[in-house]
């Protein structure tokens, strides 16, 4: 018999059964951040109750295009890895700041628009760029990501943002024992259900937290059955310069962090990140935010939380995150189920994201340890770097008088701690350095002190 080609763990389609539990467990790690972003936004500019229902549920139909789009992949669209896209919440304070002094939602979806495509246009460049991202750049940048959502999953265990019973004993209690179930579900359980750990103990937590009134699920019966998204439902689009400048700016901080984003997984699924895949990744990127100013909705990137799910379960399979860009188009088609999963308290959420986020902070660690730190910078390079990225999330009004584009770039952990990262890289590791500043005998690197890894492929590496 002829031998077939073995399948990358990433095309492997999995039973269907396990498709869509493992689709819906990516769901609900990044069902709250998804919705984040329109109720912020519709709610200080004062949308009516309805308006937000409908900023939601495009949200949702746009969220799972957009990650069909990367995980799929059609022509030069798409990395084809198991990506999960939501709205990027750095375009926040622009698209609040673009809403309430005038322009209104027309013009944040012009200024969308105009990002989407720059992005498009500027993939190719941002694909030349890898070489400038080896494992020091990577591991350090994973290892922000992490670190930047874990204050995220601190405020789901104490009842979210806003809530009355704000970091209330009970919140703790329910975080926590959700963790316990996922951490006894990973160890003690058979393979297949230690995979859809996350999914199991937010199902418990919710059957724990329905008894104790956690959750409120009225919200459900107000939901409308079926709702679709029209083009321009709020007005033809807007093209004002002060937007758009703003708008691009968030753009160059969005595909920073889909950087960042594409090489952990690639690095997680043994399917690393060349320049033509970053690039085709990122073209996705501008594609679903022109598909979000379109329908009535934000520019779109990579979802970090989910990031940290894919190294916590170990499924690869790109096909899992399609199913779960699915279901979200079902949700986005049908609000009434949405409102379901709406309904999930904070605690729960924050309970799994506590393992999830601290994941892919694990996963930085783990891929520093390819990088040689004798005798060279490379130890102050992460070190700075991690202290640029922590800055804004431990001290967030740090930069809150400075320019708007300048807090655009570094209120973002992520964007700030990556670019401190490529710039340490190339200071330390790339000009040439002072004649005998480092001995190569003695754990130095000769010839300018490019770290072990630079010049290297990285399939060598990893």
């Amino acid at each position: 018999m002829a031998q077939t080609t073995p399948v990358h763990p990433v095309d492997e389609v999995p039973p269907v059964r396990q498709l869509a539990a493992f689709g819906l467990q990516h769901v609900l790690a990044m069902y709250a951040g998804a919705v984040a972003v329109p109720l912020i936004v519709g709610g200080a500019m004062k949308l009516s109750p309805a308006d937000l229902a409908y900023l939601i549920t495009a949200d949702l139909l746009v969220c799972g295009i957009a990650t069909l789009i990367q995980c799929v992949g059609f022509w030069r669209f798409g990395v084809r890895l198991p990506i999960m896209q939501g709205c990027t919440f750095a375009a926040v304070s622009p698209m609040v700041l673009i809403g309430t002094t005038g322009g209104g939602l027309p013009a944040i979806y012009g200024s969308v628009i105009v990002a989407g495509l720059a992005i498009m246009l500027l993939a190719p460049v941002f694909g030349k760029l890898l070489r400038f991202f080896p494992p020091l750049v990577t591991g350090t940048v994973i290892l922000i990501i992490g670190l930047s959502l874990l204050p995220v999953a601190g405020n789901w265990v104490a009842g979210g943002v806003g809530s009355a019973d704000f970091g209330a004993p009970k919140n703790v209690a329910l975080a926590l024992f959700v963790l316990a179930v996922v951490l006894g579900v990973q160890r003690f359980a058979p393979a297949f259900l230690s995979r859809i750990a996350v999914l199991i103990g937010i199902v418990v937590g919710l059957a724990v937290a329905i008894p104790f009134g956690f959750t409120d699920f009225g919200g459900v019966g107000d939901a409308d059955w079926v709702g679709i998204s029209t083009p321009f439902h709020f007005g033809a689009p807007t093209f004002e310069f002060s937007a758009i400048v703003s708008m691009l700016v968030v753009a160059l901080v969005t595909m920073t962090e889909t950087t960042g984003d594409l090489i952990a997984v690639g690095e997680m699924t043994d399917r690393g990140i060349e320049p033509r895949s970053l690039a085709d990744g990122l073209r996705a990127d501008g594609l679903s935010t022109v598909l979000g100013g379109v329908f009535n909705t934000f520019p779109y990137t990579a979802y970090a939380q989910n990031v940290g799910l894919v190294g916590m379960t170990r499924v690869r399979s790109r096909w899992v995150v399609a199913t779960a860009g699915g279901i979200l188009v079902v949700l986005g088609l049908l609000p009434k189920l949405g409102a379901v999963v709406a309904a999930v308290p904070a605690p729960v959420l924050g309970g799994a994201g506590l393992v999830m986020f601290g994941t892919v902070a694990a996963s930085g660690l783990r891929t520093l340890t390819q990088v040689d730190f004798k005798g060279n910078n490379n130890l102050t390079v992460v070190a700075v770097s991690v202290a640029m990225g922590v800055l804004p999330v431990g001290v967030p009004t740090i930069y809150a008088k400075f320019p708007d584009w300048f807090q655009t770039v570094m209120n973002s952990g992520i964007s700030a701690g990556c670019l401190t990262a490529i710039v340490l890289n190339l200071l330390f590791n790339h000009l040439p350095s002072k004649a005998g500043s480092v001995a190569p005998e003695a754990g130095g690197l000769p010839g300018g002190g490019v770290e072990e890894g630079v010049e290297k492929p990285r399939e060598e590496i990893v």
